[in-house]
């Protein structure tokens, strides 16, 4: 596998391992430019990627300068002519080792000049509850509780009860970093609700202006027409930064889509977000965190279209009118594209999560690899975020976050809340503060109303607005509703629990 290396440009890469099917693997290099998978793209020292490409990139050979090949490599000593030549050729290379010798001292040990791993705040927001400001893991086990997984390298995670909100345990929750694809999340969430299925557009070139070298596409080309439906699939099977940009000049432009975004997370309380690109590329000043983008998910999540994107795991999608040999009439073809979520489709090392159902993956120089999963196992519903493993091993960020689920699940019921995760608007943050002076971490009596009060008994495209306002307002037949809503099963799609390996 040839790995492509672009030094001067921060890379949104989402890519990684291709694990299509076998006939796709064997005609990969005769595929059209609409559906081509490129190689596997730059891995950061310390990280590995997690997904991949579909489209064809143009290769940049990265050379060494001059100066640095001078200083790394210096030229040999001119060769001596004669019987003296070797004497003269060892006598200079005695000399050079000489000039360059110099003792073992013991601030030469081995990895002394490497950076140092960056540290978390001492203090980090509390939204959801003081323990989640802490640094470092935070768990309350009761007696018999499995412990935490062992080999846990993400700099940031958190595992949540979906239904409840209940954050089950976290470590450094609000760390502030680089979201890289999984702020696509928050990017569908506000625009999912914009826009009809069937809608179309025909791209112009200038939708797809500004994409950061690198980005991982689907195929989108200009000139050419796609329904939102197919932009969709584009953004969550293929992570394709192309359909993101699409779809931001459908809703006003990439500075409008901006602004929704960050108003959206303000509205959803996620304090540690601050956006500046609407596909997660690495931007300076880009961050969220594993509380936040739980917030993210959970909140598409209510959205029927939402969860049928997440949980898709084949497509096909349009690529170019070609003529027909046979009829010779024009026909657009279609290419076949696999979500990048591994724990949904498997890799070759690695087999789906037993009732996994989305959400989204990401990886680019600054983030390390990123994800936010769901999965259903029984009763419960758990959210799973990984932040940047250190582990330098393929798929990481899958089995680390596997490691997570399969605790939570074993551990449900045997551990004391952490946290809430908080409902929108002012509220939320204030029931979960009121709850916990009241000592009660997981959210109080009421959060757990407040944050299911809204959700519909049919699930629309945009459905799940998260508003307490019902409660608020104290109607007999919205409490009801809300009663029904707190111990209905989350809506996760069915074919999500049927999946198996493809």
């Amino acid at each position: 596998m040839h790995q492509l290396h672009a030094p001067n440009a921060s890379r949104n890469q989402d890519t990684g391992r291709l694990s299509f099917m076998a006939s796709s693997m064997r005609n990969r290099s005769t595929e059209p430019a609409g559906g081509s998978r490129s190689p596997e793209a730059p891995v950061t020292p310390r990280t590995a990627t997690d997904t991949f490409t579909s489209v064809s990139t143009t290769f940049r050979t990265s050379r060494t300068p001059r100066a640095q090949r001078t200083a790394e490599a210096p030229p040999p000593p001119p060769r001596s002519r004669g019987r003296g030549g070797s004497a003269a050729v060892a006598a200079l290379l005695a000399s050079c080792l000489l000039a360059t010798a110099h003792p073992a001292l013991a601030d030469d040990r081995p990895g002394k000049d490497k950076p140092k791993e960056p540290k978390p705040p001492a203090a980090m927001s509390t939204v959801g509850g003081t323990q989640l400001g802490k640094p470092g893991t935070q768990v309350r086990l009761k007696a018999g509780a499995p412990p935490l997984p062992k080999g846990l390298t993400a700099r940031s995670w958190m595992v949540s009860d979906a239904e409840s909100g209940e954050v089950l345990a976290a470590h450094n929750a609000h760390w502030r970093l680089p979201p890289a694809s999984t702020l696509k999340m928050l990017f569908a969430d506000t625009l999912l609700p914009k826009f009809r299925k069937d809608q179309t557009h025909k791209v112009e070139l200038s939708d797809l202006a500004g994409m950061g070298e690198g980005s991982s596409l689907v195929g989108v080309k200009e000139k050419y027409t796609y329904s939102v439906h197919d932009l969709w699939l584009g953004v969550f099977l293929r992570s394709g930064n192309d359909a993101v940009h699409v779809l931001s000049a459908m809703n006003g432009g990439k500075p409008q889509t901006v602004r929704d975004m960050q108003a959206h997370a303000d509205e959803l309380n996620a304090r540690d977000t601050h956006v500046v690109s609407p596909d997660g590329y690495d931007e300076k000043g880009q961050v969220s965190s594993a509380y936040d983008l739980t917030l993210f998910a959970r909140s598409g999540l209510r959205k029927a279209d939402f969860r049928e994107y997440a949980s898709t795991a084949r497509a096909k999608f349009p690529g170019e009118v070609k003529k027909d040999k046979k009829t010779k009439k024009a026909k657009r073809e279609h290419f076949e594209i696999q979500n990048t979520n591994r724990l949904l489709t498997g890799d070759t090392d690695l087999d789906p999560y037993q009732g996994i159902a989305g959400v989204k993956n990401g990886s680019t120089t600054q983030a390390g690899a990123t994800f936010t999963g769901v999965a259903e196992r029984g009763d419960r519903v758990l959210l799973v975020t990984v932040m940047n493993p250190a582990k330098n091993e393929h798929n990481e960020v899958y089995r680390e976050t596997a490691k997570l689920f399969d605790w939570g699940f074993k551990a449900a019921d045997a551990v004391e809340p952490v946290g809430t995760l908080v409902a929108p608007g002012p509220d939320g943050v204030a029931d979960a503060e009121a709850a916990e002076k009241d000592g009660v971490a997981g959210g109080g009596k009421n959060s757990h109303q407040q944050a299911n009060a809204a959700v519909p008994a049919g699930d629309g495209a945009g459905g799940g607005g998260w508003t307490a306002a019902g409660i608020a307002a104290g109607s007999l037949a919205l409490l009801a509703a809300a009663a029904y809503a707190v111990h209905r099963r989350w809506p996760l799609p069915d074919m999500v629990r049927r999946r198996s390996r493809p």
